[in-house]
């Protein structure tokens, strides 16, 4: 599992720098105004529909497309495949639909601050957009469906040509109209699904015009996928909240929170999602043999690996949130106001970064094991709390406000997830995880000491754009020096992993 994470992460680090360029493009050509307010709304809201759909049904389809092939045969396990894609597709043009004639209530819903040309802007914008919600859903089964059959190179890589298209059209609508952005959006979501097509069709997938709402492995799907639809629903009002509240505190607030937490989200995507999804199918196959022990030692791997990078991370963000920001965004429409909004919101939000990781990781085992109710329990709990938070704190700090709440009910959750999975599977190691974060913790904070030393010494003599470069390039070395010589069991075994795979090449 620990080579096929470390693949993904490299694929995702890949991806996910192509899709921070399709950031720094917006950035510079629309700044945090109210265009890039209304382009984020028409970009977010299918994001929303095609995660409330799509997240909840790929997440029960692994498992139980594991479940008919080990139990009947790959090809009953296809039929249910293609079953499932006729549903969806007609869920998703009804959806689509309702979604372009109530445009206006969805935008009110998600930006109730914006008025007069923002608001009309983000109305047009999200008609054209919400047509990609036929293809997003879809999209995610496809990746479930390679991830089962071992390919993880190409879903690690399905962003890819959505953020070149996007990039194209930022640029282009910039020389002649705004309304590209939208245009841009809808084909970028078709262009995801045109690329996983040929790799779903060369793995043996054929397409069969199946509709059966009868079919008792579809309908276990969807009673096993209900919860998960109301725990993504629990987590899509999150958004909802931070948007409403956003464009109601400040013009180009909803721009700022986007761009903190895309960059918080690159960081994440990186490390967690390259992890999950090299774990998820693992473990549902685990789950399915009734191999506990099995599904707690992955589970356990993937947090020691979460725990080396993120901590370290947090701790870099906490301490050159400004310089970072400047670093990706500062040029252009950009301005100064921007800058400081934007690394005001990410300092708040990296406070919660490994709450995420956390809680997506210890997410998966209960899915795995075919409990969906809990995750939405402990996921309904921190979005009241989050709910509450924001209210509170946005009318005391602004934005900076909703980010701290994001990252507190993060952290909470994360909570939830570890002392529940805990008591439905008995011990996770606690002691080793304890162990493991001292001295992760230590070597980040002797990093952290030496980088800012080195990043002030440097600004003496570089601008701050070079000096961080070179700062993160002697943090990474610090980092990497003091695990080496900590004995971390995790960190020692990739090593000598990565240590026998170039020997055995040099061999050959």
């Amino acid at each position: 599992m620990k080579k096929t994470a470390l693949l993904i992460t490299i694929l995702t680090v890949i991806s996910k720098i192509i899709g921070l360029g399709r950031e720094v493009t917006l950035s510079y050509f629309y700044g945090a105004t109210s265009i890039s307010d209304a382009y984020l709304v028409a970009l977010i809201i299918p994001t929303v529909i095609s995660d409330f759909v799509g997240n909840a049904i790929s997440t029960g389809f692994i498992p139980m497309y594991n479940k008919v092939e080990y139990e009947s045969s790959t090809k009953q396990a296809d039929k249910f495949m293609n079953n499932l894609i006729n549903i969806l597709s007609l869920v998703n043009i009804v959806l689509v639909a309702l979604g372009i004639i109530n445009a206006d209530i969805l935008v009110k819903i998600f930006a109730s601050g914006f008025e007069g040309k923002t608001m009309t802007m983000a109305i047009n914008f999200t008609r054209v957009s919400l047509i990609g919600v036929m293809f997003m859903t879809i999209t995610q089964l496809f990746r479930s469906y390679l991830q089962i059959r071992g390919n993880y190179t190409v879903p690690a890589l399905v962003s890819l040509p959505m953020n070149i298209v996007i990039i194209l059209t930022v640029v282009l609508s910039s020389q002649h109209s705004p309304f590209l952005l939208s245009l841009g959006l809808m084909l970028s979501m078709l262009s995801q699904l045109i690329f996983l097509t040929p790799f779903v069709i060369k793995k043996g997938f054929k397409y069969i015009p199946t509709f059966n709402l009868k079919d008792k492995h579809t309908r276990e799907m969807l009673y096993l996928a209900l919860p998960v639809l109301l725990g993504v629903a629990v987590n899509d009002i999150n958004q909802i909240v931070d948007k409403t509240i956003a464009s109601t505190v400040t013009t180009g607030g909803i721009s700022s929170l986007t761009y903190a937490n895309n960059l918080n989200n690159f960081v994440n995507g990186v490390f967690v999602l390259s992890v999950t999804q090299a774990m998820y199918p693992r473990i549902s196959k685990m789950s399915i043999q009734s191999d506990i022990e099995g599904l707690k030692k992955s589970v356990n791997e993937c947090l020691g690996m979460i725990l080396i990078f993120l901590v370290p991370t947090t701790l870099g963000i906490i301490f050159f949130a400004e310089p970072i920001i400047i670093l990706l965004y500062g040029r252009g429409a950009f301005d100064g106001r921007a800058i400081t909004m934007t690394s005001q919101v990410l300092f708040f939000y990296s406070l919660g970064m490994l709450g995420v990781g956390v809680r997506e990781v210890l997410t998966r085992p209960f899915y795995a094991l075919q409990d969906t109710k809990r995750p939405v329990i402990n996921a309904t709990i921190g979005v009241l709390f989050h709910l509450i938070l924001s209210i509170i704190l946005s009318q005391f700090i602004g934005v900076n406000g909703i980010a701290l709440a994001t990252s507190l009910s993060a952290i909470l959750t994360a909570l939830l997830m570890y002392f529940t999975l805990k008591k439905k599977i008995g011990s996770l190691g606690l002691k080793n995880t304890i162990v493991l974060s001292g001295k992760v913790g230590l070597a980040s904070l002797i990093m952290g000491i030496v980088s800012l030393g080195i990043f002030y010494l440097l600004t003496n003599y570089f601008g701050s754009n070079i000096s961080l470069l070179l700062t993160i390039v002697c943090a990474v070395l610090t980092y990497f020096f003091v695990l080496s010589i900590s004995k971390i069991d995790v960190f020692d075994n990739a090593k000598h992993q990565l240590k026998e795979k170039i020997l055995n090449k040099l061999k050959n």
